[in-house]
């Protein structure tokens, strides 16, 4: 049987290309998304004139409510969930933490942090064999600004991932007897459209220098990452934060 992945977030960006390059290699694909309908469509359509199976599912990771809903139309529509790769997250305007208001931070926090765990939580459900599952694999999109922390940029959203880390570590040790890999991906800079959505667009260029490979990453770079986690390559591999940024 097809193994059956939910990608959160997939409408664009590294969601929509790790989506392609799983149904390429025979995923069956939940393409998630919030509010871009037409975006995931797109990416369904090109995957599926490429032979593979995907549909769109709609929902916003910070609303369980949603995330529920999500879940149980990606499985009516696929079958029981095997993988689940948690990408969905956001970003804000470049700010220092004394400009920033409560409503920025709860957003930051409910899309990446507590979106995070709805879905880890609803996808430990299906996979655990305590819970009758056959096992599965989780993969989180974090980012290398957990570790550097983004100062005069966004500590908000590095603090966010940085607890996206630590939950990884924490849920990998917790389902490890219960046929369930749990590993994160920290990306580095990524040409992706998230730049100019927190209002920089010329970040690519400004930041490229300070990366050893004098370049940013390409969507496609973390998506590989995003599958060989995914695979039976990667069958020893738990609780693992695999940088993906250039060597920064």
């Amino acid at each position: 049987m097809a193994r059956v992945l939910l990608i959160t977030g997939a409408s664009r960006g590294i969601g929509a290309v790790t989506a392609a390059l799983a149904a390429a290699r025979g995923y069956h694909v939940g393409v998630n998304y919030r509010a871009n309908r037409e975006a995931a469509e797109a990416v369904v359509a090109g995957i599926r004139e490429g032979g593979g199976t995907a549909v769109a599912i709609a929902g916003d990771v910070a609303v369980e409510a949603d995330v529920l809903r999500m879940f149980a139309d990606c499985e009516q529509a696929l079958g029981p969930l095997t993988d689940l790769v948690n990408n969905a997250g956001v970003v804000d305007m470049k700010a220092r933490v004394d400009e920033m208001s409560a409503a920025r931070l709860q957003r930051m926090f409910a899309v990446n942090v507590f979106g995070t765990i709805l879905c880890a939580r609803e996808a430990v459900k299906r996979m655990s064999t305590r819970h009758g599952g056959m096992g599965g694999v989780i993969v989180n999109v974090s980012s290398v600004a957990s570790r550097i922390g983004s100062p005069g940029e966004y500590v908000d959203y590095a603090a966010a991932k940085g607890a996206v880390d630590v939950f990884t570590i924490g849920l990998a040790k917790e389902v490890a007897t219960e046929g369930i890999r749990v590993n994160a991906v920290r990306p580095g800079i990524v040409r992706t459209e998230i730049h100019a959505s927190g209002g920089q667009p010329d970040r690519l260029e400004r930041i490229a220098p300070l990366v050893p490979m004098l370049r940013p990453g390409e969507p496609d770079e973390i998506a590989g990452a995003i599958l060989w986690l995914l695979s039976p390559e990667a069958s020893y591999t738990s609780g693992a934060l695999l940088d993906v940024s250039g060597g920064r």
